[in-house]
């Protein structure tokens, strides 16, 4: 696999805005990766690929979505949604990569999951709180990351689902089971504290 055709590859796929949003979320993903005692170089590639899609026709984002035998119930939430599932099958069978953990990452970016595994949530954190973010809270968020993943998390997910009320919005239901098992993790003491900064 050639690190760099992948650079040139997933750059080709995005305006500039965005290009300069995924080096922001690699960088991220690295930070929090030496923070909280993950494997930089998975978090590197998964950060890399993450929004690989995103900026394809809704219409073709949907078609090859469909064609991929992904699960048709995301296609009822909101298709911004879809690039995650997507781009871990694109790049899959285009690039051939197979690290199932890399793959998950990519996958579950934007919604989350039950039982994240530690790159599913420093990618997923990473895409919140890169430098280019702006939005009300994200200052709060970069907080806690300094300390807690789940913490940081938490508050990420519920920034987007006040912004999905807030415009009358489905949300898709996996999100909150996430949110919800996040929680659990904190009260639980299981989750990726930064124990020299705790």
């Amino acid at each position: 696999m050639n690190l760099e055709r992948l650079r040139e590859d997933t750059q080709a796929q995005m305006p500039a805005l965005r290009w300069q949003h995924t080096l922001g979320v690699i960088d991220s993903a690295v930070e929090l990766a030496q923070r909280f005692g993950g494997d930089v170089q998975k978090a590197e590639l998964a950060a890399l690929l993450h929004d690989y899609c995103k900026y394809w026709p809704i219409a073709e984002q949907r078609s090859e979505y469909a064609a991929a035998g992904l699960d048709p119930d995301l296609l009822r939430y909101d298709p911004q949604l879809l690039h995650g599932p997507l781009a871990a099958e694109i790049v899959r069978s285009r690039y051939g990569i197979e690290d199932a953990e890399v793959l998950d990452a990519i996958r579950y970016h934007t919604s989350g999951r039950e039982k994240m595994t530690l790159l599913d949530k420093i990618i997923c954190l990473a895409d919140y709180i890169e430098p280019g973010r702006d939005f009300p809270g994200v200052h709060n968020i970069r907080e806690s990351a300094e300390h807690s993943l789940e913490g940081a998390l938490v508050a990420g997910f519920d920034s987007t689902i006040q912004f999905l009320l807030s415009k009358g919005k489905k949300i898709y239901p996996q999100a909150v089971v996430a949110r919800n098992a996040l929680i659990e993790e904190n009260r639980s003491g299981k989750g990726n504290a930064d124990e020299t900064n705790a």
